[in-house]
Order: structure tokens, then C-alpha cells, then sequence
């Protein structure tokens, strides 16, 4: 019953359309304007060295204010610590409790250049494209929102809901900037509905010609541990089975022995089923009925890396700690473990599974980030807004609910309550995304035109003085 809730659910929501008076200012906005100050904003604010570690978001808030300050709109600069700042500006709609927050994050991760086939500092707009690390992830969609943000003072109508632009530090490595606004800042902040990252288009998800805009509804709960094994030191000419590096590789094959369960969250059955109405035909047909998708695209969702990653729970090791020199066995040697989890397992459930399979006392493992899987509700007008205007600006797209498989500020805000949605409105392919913390980051001016499109009519709907969107 609660797949066939959510999928009718869904379903009503893409049944409706928005009121009038937001396709007004929609048909009066000027595009090639409004698309070539994107193009620019991005283009500037990949020169901005904000590399994490170390971090230098200052220089980014640096850019971004003075962005606000030439629309006339105050902005609050947060330090996180010398050199690392966060920004806050808002747009006020009288006597509403209501408040959209638009977040992004301002630093990046490190780039090989010699990788590159444009550097990855200079924004270059160049091969129908914007070139740069953090091109996806997230100065694209942080830019399209600061774009937005300044058409919306522009346009000077009342609001119906406050609306605040938010770019913090510090997300790619601890998050410091979402949790020190939410500690420090929250009564200036109050969001209790965001737009963040998490979500993407992606081509040939579960069809081929198929686009599908994942809008992130919740993400996988993560838990980052140690895992630690004691032995004998010595000499590295004489192997002993009681030494560190052999307990703890034999430690990570017990780990590895027992494969992942395949166990789709309920918000994958909505997106098959979104994803099989647009399709038609028997398939799309069957996509309907969730014990069928369980059985059916079984083979085909976990040979996807991306699409398996979203309906188990994974364990990946991401690298080792303690070696000395090549002759010389330590008395301790480690193992890093990224582990996400999906809604309904809990991370103390994960632990004491990882427990039981080493068994063995050796070993240690100890615990360096644990958060739980948080998800929002799809019956929520930022939802609805957010995949209406999707699939009216790409028609031969389908916007569906997804768990995100990565983390973003959004673990935070939910655990305050907020509805935060997950959606940089970029349609990309699997080459593409590869570029997201790999190499070649870039985002087609094309996708520049069409996520800002996608973003200001949501954000039109949303804060606007409007009358609820009809049904047809």
C-alpha cells in the first residue's frame, strides 16, 4: 500500500501546472541576458581558488559578495576560521514563517591538472562548455542560484515566503560551515525548505533515450570507521601470520565475503514507476508494481555502479594507514572504510555487523563520522516545484524521487527539520559525471540555459504571491 501511496502521490504531482502569474514574469524574462550573466557568474567563480584542503572559501565569499553588494542586497560573511568564510543574504516576504534556504557550498575538491585538458582553475567557457573543478560539484548550481536570488530582488514583488541565498565552506572535508550557521546563525536562518545538492540529471538511468532529473528526497546514512589490526613487529625478510598487515588483510576479506543485499528504498519504486509511466508499453507497465522492479531490474541496477551504490548498503575500502618502510613490519596497521547506509538499517546495525564478521579481538575498529539516513517527504510543494519545472523546461525528461548515495549539508538541516531537496539541474552523461571529482570537470552551456530555467521557475512558484498551482 505505501508503494502505491507514494507512486499516486507522485503522480498528482506531476499532474498539475503552475498558476498564471508566475508564467507571466517566466515569458518576460529576458533569456539571453539572464544566460550569458550565468555563464559569467560560473566562468569568475571557478577562478576562485577554494581548493579544499585548505580550504580559502574567503576568496569565494569575496567574489560572491561584491555580486550582491552591485544588486543592492546586504549579505552576512560568517568566519569559519582565517581565510574560510560563509555567506548568508536574504529576501524577505513580510509575516512569513515560511523560509526557502538556497545552499550551496563554496569549496571544491584538488585537481590533477596535468589530468586536464583545460586547466581546471580558469573557468575557461570554451567547446560549448564551462571548464573547471567544481564545474558539477557545486559551483555550477551555486552560481545558478546566486543568479536567481538577484533576478528575484530584481523583479521586486512581494513574496509569499522568505527566501535566503546560502554558500558555505567547508563541505567537501567536515562540513564546518553548514554546522557552525546552524549553531551560530540558525535564528537569522530559520530555512525550513532547501534546495541543495544531491540530485542530477541523468541520461539512460533505467532506459536507454530515457532522461531522468533525481531529485535527492534523503541520502544514505554514512559511517567512515578505522579499522585497526595489532601484531608482532619485525624484520619484513621473515613473513609471520601474527603480524598486522596479514591479520588485517585477512580482517578485510571477511568483510568482503558476504556480498551486499539488494534492498531498494521505497523511493526507488517511485522512480521506477514515474520512470515506467513515462515509457509505456509492457515494461513500463509492469514498472508499476514494485515486486515485479525488484525482480526484474535486479541484474541490470547492480551492474551500474551508480544505481547499485542507491539500493544496497556498500562498504568500499578507500585506502590504508601504517607502513614504515618496505623491511620493516609495523605493530599496527589500518584500513579505511567508507560505509552508506540505506534508510531503514541503522549505522550501530552496520557496526555490529562488521563485528561479527571479523571476530576477531586483534582488531579494532573505531568510529570517525556516523550519520544516520534522513529523508523528506515528495508531498511537498519544493518537491512538486522542483520536478514540475523540470519536466516543462526538457520535455523528453522525467523527474523522479532518489536516495542520494553522497553526502551533503542537507544531513544537517533535516536533522532540524528542514525539508531539503537535492537537485543541480545539469542532464549529464556517465562521461560526464566521471568528471565530478575526476577529470575534465566542465558543464555545457546548453545545461547552463536549461537549469536556469529549471531554478527560476521553481523559484517563482515558491516565492511568488500566487494561488496554488490547478490540476488539469
Amino acid at each position: 500500500m505505501e508503494g502505491l501511496l507514494s507512486f499516486a502521490v507522485a503522480s498528482l504531482l506531476h499532474a498539475s501546472s503552475p498558476n498564471t502569474l508566475v508564467d507571466t514574469p517566466l515569458r518576460s524574462t529576458d533569456w539571453a541576458t539572464a544566460e550569458v550573466e550565468a555563464t559569467l557568474l560560473l566562468s569568475q567563480y571557478l577562478r576562485t581558488n577554494t581548493v579544499n584542503p585548505p580550504g580559502n572559501e574567503g576568496e569565494g565569499v569575496d567574489f560572491i559578495s561584491t555580486i550582491l553588494a552591485a544588486e543592492g542586497i546586504e549579505s552576512t560573511r560568517v568566519e569559519l576560521e582565517e581565510g574560510r568564510e560563509s555567506i548568508y543574504a536574504r529576501l524577505d516576504g513580510p509575516g512569513n514563517d515560511e523560509t526557502l534556504c538556497l545552499l550551496s557550498h563554496i569549496d571544491v575538491v584538488p585537481a590533477e591538472s596535468d589530468q586536464w585538458t583545460h586547466p581546471p582553475d580558469l573557468g575557461m567557457v570554451t567547446e560549448g562548455a564551462v571548464w573547471g573543478r567544481g564545474a558539477l560539484d557545486m559551483k555550477g548550481a551555486g552560481a545558478l542560484q546566486l543568479q536567481v536570488f538577484r533576478m528575484l530582488h530584481r523583479l521586486d514583488q512581494p513574496l509569499k515566503r522568505n527566501v535566503v541565498f546560502i554558500a558555505v565552506a567547508d563541505e567537501e572535508v567536515a562540513n564546518g560551515g553548514v554546522r557552525q550557521l546552524i549553531a551560530d546563525h540558525w535564528s537569522d536562518l530559520q530555512c525550513t525548505h532547501a534546495i541543495n545538492e544531491g540530485g542530477i540529471g541523468l541520461r539512460d538511468l533505467i532506459f536507454e533515450n530515457q532522461n531522468l532529473y533525481t531529485i535527492s528526497v534523503g541520502e544514505k546514512g554514512v559511517l567512515w570507521v578505522r579499522v585497526t589490526a595489532k601484531g608482532e613487529p619485525g624484520h619484513g625478510s621473515t613473513p609471520r601470520p601474527s603480524q598486522s598487515p596479514s591479520i588485517l588483510l585477512e580482517a578485510l576479506k571477511k568483510i568482503e565475503s558476504t556480498p551486499p543485499q539488494y534492498a531498494p528504498p521505497e523511493s526507488f519504486y517511485t522512480l521506477t514507476s514515474i520512470a515506467g509511466k513515462a515509457r509505456g508499453g509492457l515494461i513500463g507497465g509492469l514498472l508499476q508494481y514494485p515486486f515485479v522492479v525488484k525482480r526484474l531490474l535486479k541484474r541490470k541496477v547492480l551492474s551500474n555502479p551508480i544505481s547499485a551504490a542507491g539500493t544496497t548498503n556498500t562498504i568500499n575500502l578507500t585506502g590504508f594507514d601504517g607502513a614504515m618502510s618496505p623491511n620493516v613490519v609495523p605493530s599496527a596497521s589500518s584500513a579505511l572504510l567508507d560505509i552508506r547506509v540505506l534508510p531503514g538499517t541503522s549505522t550501530s546495525d552496520m557496526l555490529d555487523m562488521l563485528h561479527e564478521r571479523i571476530d576477531d579481538e586483534r582488531v579494532h575498529l573505531e568510529v570517525l563520522t556516523a550519520h544516520e539516513a534522513e529523508v523528506s517527504p515528495i508531498d511537498d510543494p519544493v518537491y512538486q516545484a522542483l520536478a514540475r519545472h523540470s519536466e516543462r523546461t526538457a520535455p523528453d525528461a522525467v523527474a523522479v524521487p532518489a536516495i542520494s548515495v553522497g553526502f551533503t549539508d542537507s544531513v544537517f538541516l533535516r536533522q532540524k527539520g528542514v525539508h531539503a531537496y537535492g537537485l543541480v539541474p545539469f542532464m549529464v552523461t556517465g562521461e560526464e559525471l566521471m568528471g565530478m571529482h575526476g577529470n575534465n570537470e566542465h558543464v555545457s552551456l546548453e545545461n547552463i540555459a536549461t537549469g536556469l530555467r529549471i531554478y527560476w521557475g521553481a523559484l517563482l512558484e515558491l516565492a511568488l504571491k500566487t494561488e496554488p498551482p490547478q490540476e488539469r
